[in-house]
């Protein structure tokens, strides 16, 4: 005796669908890569081609309209005092904030990637990720308190007889001011503290990646802690130091809202293009300040990649 066939259902229209993506994976893949490539061609590179457009545009000086003619009139006013010296602040401050957070963060890193195990090392993470599931303008508002005159850093510092040396400190010209919440030093601290976990986790990454039998070598021949530090650990780490890098720096390159916050008067980039395209209405300065961290990003990016940087991301 023969079975009978077997009766199938009819196959719908999302089987039919699904079994033509199938036998083109192609196809397939690139519908599902089409929205995100749209997002990026169309509104991330649009927009930064419409940007670098309009910083070749110019202002007039009587009627303050948009004169959409090629010139490089606006980028020529970079380089006039009170804009180039905006240009430096930020460099500078965006250096020095990079460096404060690689030797803050490599104690740090260097403990959770080479001693800490299991829970301990679970706390690190948590330790470091906690402080940015909180709002970004909480934490500023909090520090600006802080540091405030009546703030408890003074507090403490009066409290244990060290108030005259946070006023010396705060008496140093182009670095103090009336309180930390309004100097230079204070936006210095706010910066260090809120771009400090992009600092530690990259440098972790690298230091785990070093090889314990290497200092093992280096201590076997006799290398002090000192020389194992130089001539093996910092070189093999220093990957993830540049991968950290690249995020407090470019970060603190187009902040606008803790300058806007904390410290004086005296405008950074981010700050500059805020202001310039908001309450001036002067866009192609605007554009054309926008476009020096981009610039300043896409050296560094190059130097971080013959570096190997982007193998410790």
């Amino acid at each position: 005796m023969r079975d009978a066939p077997a009766i199938l259902p009819d196959r719908g229209l999302a089987d039919r669908i699904s079994a033509a993506l199938w036998r083109h994976p192609k196809i397939f893949l690139g519908l599902l890569l089409a929205l995100p490539l749209l997002w990026l061609g169309v509104v991330y590179l649009g927009s930064l081609a419409a940007l670098l457009l309009q910083s070749f545009y110019s202002i007039d000086e009587f009627s303050g309209v948009v004169k959409e003619e090629f010139t490089l009139k606006t980028y020529a006013e970079l380089f006039r005092a009170q804009n180039l010296d905006i240009i430096l602040r930020t460099l500078l401050m965006s250096a020095l904030v990079t460096l404060a957070c690689a030797v803050i963060a490599f104690p740090i890193a260097y403990f959770a990637a080479r001693y800490a195990r299991g829970r301990w090392k679970a706390l690190f993470y948590l330790g470091v990720m906690l402080p940015l599931w909180s709002s970004y303008l909480v934490k500023v508002y909090a520090w600006k308190l802080i540091l405030a005159k009546e703030g408890i850093v003074t507090w403490a510092a009066d409290g244990v007889g060290l108030g005259f040396i946070l006023n010396a400190v705060l008496a140093l010209p182009g670095v103090g001011g009336n309180s930390l919440s309004t100097s230079p030093m204070g936006t210095f601290i706010v910066f260090v503290y809120i771009w400090l976990p992009y600092m530690i986790l990259p440098m972790q990454a690298s230091l785990e990646r070093v090889p314990g039998s290497m200092l093992e070598a280096a201590a076997d021949l006799g290398a002090s802690g000192g020389q194992t530090f130089r001539t093996v650990i910092l070189p093999l780490a220093l990957p993830g130091v540049i991968a950290g890098s690249i995020f407090t720096f470019s970060l603190t390159l187009g902040d606008y809202i803790i300058p806007q916050i904390i410290g004086t008067s005296a405008r950074f980039i981010g700050l500059a293009v805020y202001q310039l395209q908001g309450t001036a209405g002067n866009i192609p300065l605007a554009a054309a300040f926008a476009v020096v961290p981009i610039v300043i990003m896409l050296i560094y990016l190059t130097i971080a990649k013959r570096m190997g940087a982007f193998d410790a991301l």
